[in-house]
């Protein structure tokens, strides 16, 4: 039986197999990307019924402006790089929303929230630009379904998670609804990996790069978040700690400079 299990996860990891874009990390990707996004437009379908929408016209805007800038970015790095079929699996939107939590997240598909309590550490675009850079990077490297195959192979295992993707059964979208988080934790999706929030940092400062932004702003907008004071231990903690944050993020900079020339 043993053997059997294997053989089933390694077909499972052969047909399943895929690549971030721009870091070319293989990842397991085993729920189709309409599936995901259907899982996660469902509960943010319900989360924008009632979320506290912000009234704050100028610092609405500049979420919009920043975030259609790094969209546009995205979407031309995507077809320049043979990746335009992509594109069709983001429908962005922008959102600010009156909580005073320091928070932003984006669900698949492009469905980006704001939090008004962040803003106060937002010195300029250049700094939004790096929170937004991260967030929609969380997207196209479709995080969210590496997720949602991770936690599929931890419930039901090799032997029987085929038949619950063939099936496509209601497994699927609790799947989603752990991963997700928001029918539980309103408004907070459940941490990523350290690994998938330093791939988040990287990718986030080509895109914002592309978009004209500054990535020398990601150190001093991290600088703040680290005074906030309120950060776990990394070890305890799947973020990483801010100061292994900055000094991934410096260590990368002078390759990402390139990315803003262009």
């Amino acid at each position: 039986m043993k053997k059997v299990c294997l053989f089933l996860l390694a077909a499972l990891m052969l047909s399943a197999c895929g690549s971030v874009p721009m870091t070319g990390r293989k990842q397991l990707l085993l729920v189709s990307d309409d599936e995901v996004i259907a899982a996660s437009m469902a509960q943010y379908g319900e989360y924008i019924k009632t979320a506290p929408i912000s009234t704050d016209k100028t610092k609405t805007a500049m979420v919009v402006r920043v975030g259609q800038k790094i969209a546009a970015a995205t979407e031309a790095y995507l077809k320049q790089n043979g990746l335009e079929s992509e594109i069709a699996n983001l429908q962005w939107e922008f959102n600010l929303v009156k909580e005073d939590d320091v928070n932003a997240f984006c669900m698949p598909g492009g469905k980006i929230v704001v939090y008004e309590g962040l803003l106060p550490l937002v010195a300029s675009d250049d700094e939004l630009a790096v929170v937004l850079g991260h967030e929609v990077s969380h997207a196209v490297a479709k995080h969210s379904n590496e997720r949602m195959s991770q936690e599929l192979l931890a419930q039901y295992g090799a032997a029987a998670v085929g038949q619950v993707l063939s099936s496509k059964s209601e497994e699927v979208q609790n799947i989603g609804n752990t991963v997700f988080g928001l029918g539980s934790q309103l408004g907070v999706m459940l941490p990523y990996s350290r690994k998938h929030e330093y791939e988040a940092d990287l990718m986030g400062l080509v895109l914002m790069s592309l978009a004209g932004y500054d990535p020398n702003a990601a150190v001093t907008f991290w600088q703040k978040m680290s005074a906030q004071g309120s950060a776990q231990p990394e070890i305890i903690s799947t973020h990483p700690s801010d100061a292994n944050r900055i000094s991934e993020i410096e260590r990368h900079l002078p390759e990402v400079q390139q990315y803003r020339k262009q």
